[in-house]
């Protein structure tokens, strides 16, 4: 790719690699460090370890940048033996001349405080790395898809995405599901750089060893929509609305069924579905900005639209939750205003108009 980001996406492959490389090496064991967060959400050992790997690396070779992730250090300041196990997690991979490595356990745990406090920033907010160590902690735990995001912000606007898959191959077919792990362990990393296009290349070697795909933008007369959407282990969605959208817009559903934001992003971007729709159950909650900073920008740069449902621009700038919009419609930008109104139509004869009118 020709862009002005090459040695940001060089370093977001070696990020990539080892990261994928660490989360590997303990997802067929039984017990992963597995906890419950104060929201209820699961983290690993994987989690941290893949966190404290990320901000050293990128750290290291961006001194004057800023980072967001998803985990603060809080558990393992309190938990002595799951802290040991992600410093030995940490040490058993280790670093190489491309990635970075924490020098010492407080070091460690100072680095993913620094990105567990930190917000994504609007304009004159400059250079903002946001991770999600590993994307779908609950599928991870169970063996199954993940991914692992690096996303790239510039004054709050997406500059660049690279997401690694693990265990999804880069030739997966439609429908994806959470159980379809890759049979040959190779693994892809989906990327972009903000008007640049979208690509997909093998996860293990270098630049010039894994050449890569441009994935085709969205045709200007798509045939059909085709969904990627979750409708096994997620418990934030409003009931009963997903499937009747699909049905009014005669789309097979679930279609692609991910639990990982990140991958549902990604697999958005390869043409696996070119549709997605998210209503929250809740009106206070709000998706956070890991799941979707970058990642976004792979659908987008193969002519994706994204908007909330009030049809509104997404704003990555308004914190670590993204509240300042409500759930997600996504389509190609032929299709776009015809999901957002089937979106629109169910949520108003279901009772639901009041989520159409909140701010």
């Amino acid at each position: 790719m020709d862009s002005p980001y090459s040695r940001e996406l060089t370093m977001a492959f070696s990020a990539l690699q080892k990261a994928a490389q660490l989360s590997q090496s303990i997802i067929s064991s039984q017990d992963k460090g597995a906890i419950e967060k104060a929201d209820l959400s699961p983290v690993t050992v994987a989690d941290f370890a893949v966190q404290a790997l990320l901000i050293a690396t990128f750290k290291d070779a961006f001194p004057g940048d800023s980072f967001v992730g998803e985990e603060d250090a809080s558990d393992l300041r309190e938990n002595e033996v799951l802290l040991e196990r992600v410093w030995e997690l940490l040490q058993r991979v280790g670093g190489d001349e491309d990635t970075a490595l924490p020098a010492t356990r407080e070091l460690m745990c100072h680095l993913i405080d620094q990105a567990g406090a930190s917000s994504p920033g609007g304009k004159g907010s400059g250079r903002t790395w946001v991770f999600d160590p590993i994307d779908g902690t609950k599928t991870y735990i169970r063996g199954e898809l993940y991914a692992i995001n690096i996303g790239l912000l510039v004054d709050g606007e997406q500059t660049l995405g690279a997401v690694g898959c693990p265990n999804t191959p880069m030739a997966a077919t439609a429908p994806l599901c959470n159980a379809d792990v890759d049979p040959s362990g190779e693994g892809c990393i989906v990327y972009a750089v903000k008007g640049h296009g979208a690509f997909v290349r093998k996860l293990r070697g270098g630049v010039g060893d894994a050449p890569p795909r441009r994935l085709p933008q969205q045709p200007a007369a798509p045939d059909g929509i085709r969904f990627v959407t979750c409708v096994g282990l997620g418990d934030s969605a409003l009931p009963g609305v997903h499937e009747v959208v699909a049905q009014r817009l005669g789309a097979t559903f679930p279609g692609c069924d991910l639990v990982p934001w990140v991958l549902r992003w990604a697999v958005l971007a390869m043409g696996l579905g070119n549709a997605t729709v998210w209503v929250y159950r809740r009106p206070d909650r709000f998706a956070k900005a890991w799941d979707h900073a970058g990642a976004m920008l792979l659908f987008e740069e193969t002519g994706g639209r994204i908007t909330d449902v009030h049809g509104r621009p997404i704003d990555l700038a308004a914190g670590r939750t993204m509240s300042a919009n409500s759930g997600f419609v996504a389509a190609p930008e032929a299709l776009h205003g015809r999901v957002l109104e089937a979106v629109r139509e169910v949520l108003r004869e279901q009772g639901h108009a009041g989520i159409l009118q909140s701010s």
